[in-house]
């Protein structure tokens, strides 16, 4: 009897283990969701090349901090996608590859939630310098900005900043930093 709740048990478990699969399609549209973003990269850069003679220096900077705010939305996806498959669907077995990320290495799901939340930091503070700029541009007695749209673009990036503080500081408690090891010979 006793057997049989083990056999019971132990297929249930693989079960369990087995069901992370489920998870490997999310990544795969995770991929087809970069390509796609990577081909608006590659229109929004032969706009700015096609229209640079036309534009001004500030058109031109929100042009390239739009470059710079899809790159960085494809690599918060590639955090993901690497960290999130390597840690709950399968080993990423590229010891020997000369490309690999070295992050990777160190990868658990605090540091990929650190590495996350930095980068929206950064997507967050492109949008917010975006917007201060287009007001600086703008400041005529014509235009016209929602003030409440600013104030909730800088309280959400505020928000990022404070999440992240309290990520770091969980972990530090979690994990303190081990003192320096003493040499014979040194001290007191």
């Amino acid at each position: 009897m006793q057997s049989t709740f083990k056999l019971i048990e132990q297929v249930i478990e693989q079960i369990i283990f087995a069901s992370r699969w489920i998870q490997a399609p999310i990544y795969l549209g995770l991929v087809a969701g970069a390509v796609v973003y990577c081909i608006k990269f590659i229109e929004q850069l032969l706009h700015m090349v096609w229209h640079s003679p036309q534009f001004g220096e500030e058109e031109m900077m929100l042009a390239m901090l739009g470059l710079v705010d899809t790159t960085m939305v494809i690599n918060l996806v590639y955090m993901v996608l690497v960290g999130g498959y390597g840690m709950f669907v399968s080993k990423i077995d590229l010891q020997d590859h000369p490309d690999r990320p070295e992050w990777l290495d160190h990868t658990n799901s605090t540091t990929l939630k650190i590495k996350l939340i930095s980068a929206l930091i950064g997507v967050s503070g492109i949008h917010l310098l975006k917007t201060f700029i287009e007001m600086g541009g703008h400041g005529g007695d014509d235009a016209t900005f929602d003030e409440s749209h600013i104030k909730w673009q800088v309280l959400i990036h505020l928000t990022f900043l404070v999440s992240s503080i309290a990520l770091a500081y969980t972990d530090r408690l979690m994990h303190p930093p081990k003192p320096p090891k003493r040499h014979e010979g040194e001290g007191h």
